[in-house]
């Protein structure tokens, strides 16, 4: 500050300058404290310093009393425990359950007040097996029993704590102890399977190469710092005097929860309450949702056609579908966040926003509240918006895509509708149920993407241009939108190469995401071009799938300058795989990668390990088939098709890719056969129509190959190969009225194409 020169006056301007000098030095002096105090690098210096640690609910509770108070005894609260007389709920005085599905006995009993169950073991005999942790607690009790290894197995005889008895958990349908559904294998594995979603800062460490878990928490249970992220800043900023507290954002807390719009708020939520890829263990931190896990799409399996819940999806993929969802509704809008539980009961709930006039009235639900003298629920707004499923034997979940009722769906594509899936009106037919809903209103029905999705998922060629639409849609949820792009992949990419380009740059990072996925038959040129930016991606999700996807570029392809940037994102790409190897898609994604790099052997061990884990998950007996295809290993890779086939006639993608390969080992009736059901269940796939074509000549069956390749044209008039292939035909037949007619026909579609003028040249030339 004393640098600076002061203006001066005229006359005795050296004395009035010292003076002025002087009063500047010391407002100096008096002023740099607390300059020094502000300066942004001592302050971000007190902020991460220490280093953000995990402190645990029970010190949390010290100040935020009431929420621990609600908290105690919350699903999160009961979501794991030791085992002990306070914890267990099951009956363990030696009481024996019959297996009514497999016919096992199984016997609970305590022994020095621990806790034992003899069962089945992982070898088909009987085993006594110590019980060391509970898991949940209402509607029903699961119980972990420790293995090698590192695991913990979660017992398939679960507690019903709301009718008081052991029942046995579905799946029903395990085939014995070698099954990977089977209680002591991989697909009941506490570190795996649920861990992440029932504990405080998981650590699942899986390690690859002993195959075996060291498995860790911070908080056995679902505690605050599970949704506040950990809370050691604020710990210490809140055990300051008030006066000398930092003005911290969000007061040291790591996750904002308060003042945040339903997006950020259901972000916090997600992570557990989806159906998801996780990228690696959850730490409880603020970021982007696909920083840390994938959404499942509505997939076949999960979901119905419509998005209503089939299996177990948890609530999110519901949600985002939902119009509440679209118009700002939060989870904390219906459910307190410290004891989950409903802010009110019955209609109540829903009647905060709805007004009860427009709404809880028979003349919007035309239900009574009492039926022959009974109480009746069908006035109640989840019976009709919210339909459930029982999960886990006796675990009931409504769907939370609080959708309007569409019995007419069920019909046309045979989805469910609530009031028959409600327990209502199980004994009435559809057309009854049909003819009451368009009594009370009316029969004008909107469009649903339901129909959209159900016949894109059967292949239907009306479909694509629907999906296309449906895509680009950005009135619709973004879960219907990247389902809608997924679906079109199997359409072939070339022509929809635009639709998959602009979501590209869709600000939603699950249209992007899906987009890179879904873009197969991409030339190496165009991958690059599109692909290659998003190597910068701000998503993690998006950069790994990009990385990927770059695999299958030679290596000097990549600019210089952004090869760095892709070894990073592949590194992201495999320790997804590496965190989640434990299971058989990820030793397959591993394998994928390995084959993609040109490491044929290390992708073949890792195809075989996941096949190995799940003996049913059919994608790594396909690569494996296609790597052994490469190898010249033929027979196998013969035998790995057909073994998937006959599991899933319904895949036929693999039915071509045994077409191909049967064709080119010039077994050429056996290809006509699958490349005739590939055409038949992609009948817009041009490529397996052409291929079938090009088998039908070496068969000399020239009718049915024209006919095949006139349909192919049909579908893309412009693509040359098809042309040239119909052409030579012609030509071989001497059939030049057809060729110059094709010709013609052709040039119409890509004028002054150099080879359609010189084959017109030609036959209009020759006799």
């Amino acid at each position: 500050m004393s640098r600076q020169s002061p203006r001066t006056g005229e006359g005795g301007g050296e004395v009035r300058l010292l003076e002025l000098v002087a009063l500047t030095a010391f407002i100096a002096l008096l002023v740099s404290p607390f300059i020094y105090l502000m300066r942004p690098e001592r302050h971000a210096k007190r902020l991460d310093s220490p280093p953000l640690q995990f402190v645990g609910s029970q010190k949390c509770g010290t100040c935020h009393q009431q929420a621990l108070g609600k908290w105690q005894g919350s699903y999160h609260d009961l979501a794991m425990a030791e085992a002990n007389a306070q914890t267990v709920l099951g009956d363990f005085a030696d009481v024996v359950y019959r297996d009514p599905y497999s016919g096992v006995e199984s016997r609970f009993f305590q022994k020095e007040e621990k806790y034992y169950v003899e069962t089945e073991g992982p070898d088909g005999k009987p085993g006594i097996f110590a019980i060391t942790h509970t898991f949940g607690a209402y509607p029903l009790q699961q119980y972990l029993v420790p293995f090698p290894g590192g695991r913990l197995q979660c017992l398939n005889i679960a507690w019903n704590s709301k009718d008081k008895q052991w029942y046995r958990l579905p799946p029903y349908e395990v085939k014995g102890p070698d099954d990977w559904l089977h209680w002591t294998r991989a697909g009941q594995t506490w570190n795996s399977m649920c861990a992440e979603c029932h504990s405080t800062q998981l650590e699942k460490r899986f390690n690859i190469t002993t195959n075996s878990y060291d498995t860790r928490w911070f908080e056995i249970n679902v505690g605050c710092e599970a949704c506040h992220g950990a809370g050691s800043r604020h710990v210490a900023w809140a055990e300051k005097p008030e006066l000398a507290r930092d003005s911290l954002g969000n007061f040291g807390l790591q996750v904002q929860t308060a003042g945040t719009n339903n997006v950020q708020q259901v972000a916090v939520c997600a992570p557990c309450h989806s159906r998801r890829f996780q990228l690696g263990d959850n730490n409880h931190t603020p970021g982007e949702l696909l920083d840390t896990m994938v959404p499942s799409l509505i997939e076949d399996g999960l979901y119905y056609p419509d998005g209503q819940i089939l299996d177990e999806v948890y609530v999110y993929g519901s949600f985002v579908q939902s119009k509440m969802y679209q118009h700002g509704v939060r989870c904390s809008d219906c459910h307190d966040v410290h004891s989950l539980k409903r802010y009110l009961d019955g209609n109540d709930l829903c009647l905060q926003c709805h007004k009860a006039s427009d709404y809880d009235t028979p003349t919007h639900h035309f239900h009574k509240r009492e039926h022959e003298g009974k109480p009746s629920q069908g006035y109640l707004c989840v019976k009709c918006h919210m339909p459930g499923r029982t999960y886990m034997g006796a675990d009931y979940r409504p769907d939370h895509s609080l959708r309007i009722p569409r019995p007419d769906l069920t019909a046309k594509i045979g989805v469910p509708n609530s009031c028959m899936a409600s327990s209502c009106h199980q004994d009435k037919d559809l057309a009854w149920i049909n003819e009451k809903y368009t009594a009370w209103y009316g029969t004008a029905r909107k469009p649903h993407y339901g129909e959209i999705l159900a016949a894109g998922r059967q292949h239907l060629p009306d479909a694509e241009p629907l999906l296309v639409k449906l895509a680009q849609d950005t009135l619709q949820p973004v879960i219907v939108r990247s389902t809608a792009l997924s679906l079109l992949s199997d359409y072939g990419a070339e022509k929809n190469t635009p639709i998959f380009t602009t979501a590209l740059e869709s600000p939603d990072a699950l249209l992007r995401y899906t987009a890179i996925r879904n873009l197969l038959y991409l030339d190496p040129d165009a991958k690059k071009r599109l692909v290659e930016p998003k190597l910068y991606d701000r998503v993690k999700a998006v950069r790994k799938e990009a990385a990927m996807a770059l695999t299958t570029l030679p290596p000097d392809m990549l600019r210089q300058e952004n090869r760095q940037a892709f070894s990073e994102a592949l590194a992201e790409y495999r320790q997804a795989m590496l965190y989640n190897s434990d299971f058989a898609p990820q030793r397959y994604n591993l394998g994928n990668l390995e084959s993609a790099m040109g490491q044929d052997e290390k992708a073949i061990a890792l195809y075989r390990e996941a096949i190995a884990i799940d003996a049913a998950f059919f994608p790594a007996k396909v690569n494996l088939a296609r790597v052994l295809n490469r190898k010249g290993e033929n027979d196998e890779a013969v035998h790995l098709f057909r073994e998937v086939i006959a599991d899933h006639p319904e895949l036929y993608n693999v039915q071509y890719s045994l077409g191909l390969l049967l064709a080119e080992m010039e077994r050429y009736q056996e290809a006509a056969t699958s490349l005739k059901h590939a055409v038949d269940g992609m009948p817009t796939f041009g490529r397996a129509r052409y291929n079938y074509a090009l088998v039908l000549l070496k068969l000399s069956q020239w009718p049915q190959a024209e006919t095949q390749l006139l349909q192919c044209l049909a579908g893309e008039p412009a693509n040359t190969s098809y042309f040239e292939a119909l052409t030579q035909l012609y030509l071989n037949f001497g059939m030049k009225d057809r060729t110059r007619e094709l010709a013609n026909r052709f040039l119409q579609h890509s004028p002054g194409d150099p080879t359609a003028a010189k084959i017109l040249e030609y036959v209009n030339t020759t006799q």
